[in-house]
């Protein structure tokens, strides 16, 4: 049974320029309406024990400290929550202040995850965010939070060496304990995408991309931020739980619009409409849109295609085909197996998503 429980909050005060999340724009009418829909689905789902909650979204931040409020007590009522549970709220710095932080952490958060991007005005500006980089520094200065993980992004249209330098400065300066690193991804059917296409925007050469990457890795690391996913540091003892599980194949619950869930082998997906996930739980009945059972093949692609996302790599004890699978790769300088663990080598990380696929191909996955 699931031990882990995301919940999705929808709403965004605007819909950035690059993002494929589901989101909508915050009405509170609708965010009330959403809410109590949420509630019932909490009814109807709970009766497990928790050691992660991860509040994500949208921007759950939108809400107000008497949302959330309602949102614990409900959780609490329904659900059993370990000693020492991770509890996380993503979070906007330009919906954060300090009132609404300790309302959260008196609720219980242990955790928050900012989304900061940068520390350039004008590549937040490029990437349509609204919030400054000073809001995000004083987001990040909130003492009482024991746990702020931030989110950073590379590869920006118009973005130098200089300026993310720049912004790794400054976000270690900040002191988090996590920070996550991703490159810049044009989604389809967002407006970046689009503008990428009619060519009014330009993507930053790829050598200038791996530079990005391979400076951040020592960066951090020379600062006391371990990598342990590909996009993902920490300092030792605050990798997010919550994900851990995730790259783990663990089993979690997933609450909310558009909310995945995996358990009993099988991956179920809720309704990603907002007002339909409001109709069917009106009705008293399970927003779920889709429920697949997980095949023998697409287990093994799964535990694979995560486990590489880990530095540490996959644990090969029960799993020797792959080592045998991986005979090229490693001849090719792409993968390392050392200590029963098959792992990505720095270049791998690099190529993570054709690496995965040349080894579901030798191991004939297609």
């Amino acid at each position: 049974m699931a031990s882990s429980l995301y919940i999705h909050i929808p709403f965004c005060l605007t819909k950035c320029d690059y993002c494929d999340f589901l989101s909508v724009p915050f009405d509170e009418a609708v965010a009330k309406r959403y809410l109590k829909a949420l509630k019932r689905e909490i009814r109807l789902r709970g009766g497990r024990t928790l050691k992660t909650v991860y509040i994500g979204g949208g921007t759950p931040t939108m809400l107000s400290p008497e949302a959330f409020e309602d949102i614990f007590k409900t959780i609490r009522d329904y659900f059993e929550l370990s000693p020492g549970a991770e509890i996380t709220v993503e979070a906007n710095p330009g919906t954060l202040d300090r009132k609404k932080t300790g309302a959260l952490v008196g609720l219980g958060v242990n955790r928050l995850s900012i989304g900061v991007q940068s520390f350039s005005d004008a590549e937040l500006r490029m990437l349509g965010r609204c919030h400054t980089a000073r809001e995000a520094l004083r987001a990040l200065k909130s003492p009482a939070v024991p746990n702020i993980s931030l989110d950073l992004i590379y590869g920006i249209p118009g973005q130098t060496m200089k300026s993310w330098r720049q912004t790794l400065k400054r976000a270690i300066e900040a002191g988090p304990m996590h920070v996550s690193a991703y490159e810049l991804t044009a989604e389809a059917d967002t407006p970046f995408y689009e503008a990428l296409i009619e060519g009014r925007l330009d993507s930053p050469p790829e050598a200038l991309v791996v530079e990005m990457f391979e400076y951040a890795i020592e960066a951090f690391g020379e600062n006391g931020l371990h990598h342990y996913e590909i996009s993902n540091f920490a300092h030792h003892g605050f990798e997010c739980r919550h994900n851990l599980n995730y790259w783990r194949r663990g089993e979690y619950l997933g609450l909310g619009a558009g909310a995945h869930s995996f358990e009993d082998s099988r991956r179920s997906k809720n309704t990603g409409y907002v007002f339909k996930y409001i109709e069917m739980l009106s009705k008293g009945a399970l927003p779920v849109e889709e429920s697949v059972g997980v095949s023998a093949e697409d287990e093994i692609k799964e535990i694979t295609f995560l486990g590489l996302r880990m530095t540490r790599g996959i644990n090969i004890k029960k799993m020797g085909f792959l080592a045998k699978a991986a005979g090229e790769l490693i001849e090719d300088g792409l993968m390392l197996l050392e200590d029963e663990h098959l792992r990505l080598t720095r270049r791998g990380l690099l190529l993570s998503n054709a690496v995965a696929v040349s080894l579901f191909e030798k191991l004939e996955l297609g």
